[in-house]
């Protein structure tokens, strides 16, 4: 009996696909908010997204919107810029609401402050720290409160200021967003050195 050669290549390439489409499907749902999971997956999730400055721009606050309850991003006129964040894990330190609900305490390590408006970057390293109130939405994780004006990394935020810079129109203000990003370009360098 002889086995068919463009049969047996036929099996081939359906087992890998069928193993490439079970793969990503089990990929998929690696992380789904769903309530059976870790809650603080949810805020590291949408942290990680606010620190490389998802929020930035009214157009691109939709990234974050699964893990929220709120439906709308406001205008900020400042962004926090931050060189970390801590999520606290022990569950001892959390506010227990009940089953479905917690208050998780995140501890941000800030820099300092840029105001889009003056185009001004206020140096003030502090550390906050912010219950975030999570709970059950359905089957899934939302955060519920608070909403904190956008708290972007650094080196994110010196690369967004020099887009601003290169896409401002006005020299006035392309002078200003030059300046700012020298300026913080040196606080990088001399935090660095420290």
């Amino acid at each position: 009996m002889s086995v068919n050669p463009v049969s047996g290549m036929i099996k081939i390439v359906l087992s890998i696909v069928i193993g490439v489409v079970i793969g990503s499907a089990t990929s998929l749902n690696a992380f789904n908010r769903h309530i059976t999971e870790d809650p603080t997956k949810v805020l590291h999730k949408y942290l990680s997204l606010d620190k490389k400055g998802s929020r930035l721009e009214a157009s691109s606050w939709q990234v974050v919107a699964p893990y929220v309850d709120w439906k709308e991003e406001p205008a900020w006129g400042h962004v926090v810029v931050i060189s970390q964040f801590h999520i606290v894990d022990d569950v001892t330190q959390w506010e227990i609401v009940n089953g479905l609900e917690a208050k998780i305490p995140v501890v941000f390590d800030v820099l300092g402050t840029m105001h889009w408006e003056s185009v001004t970057f206020v140096s003030d390293p502090h550390q906050e720290t912010y219950l975030f109130h999570i709970k059950a939405v359905y089957d899934r994780w939302q955060i519920v409160h608070p909403q904190l004006p956008p708290h972007v990394g650094r080196q994110r935020m010196m690369d967004f200021v020099r887009w601003a810079e290169l896409s401002e129109p006005e020299a006035k203000r392309k002078a200003l967003f030059a300046s700012l990003y020298k300026q913080l370009k040196a606080k990088k360098q001399k935090d660095l050195q420290q």
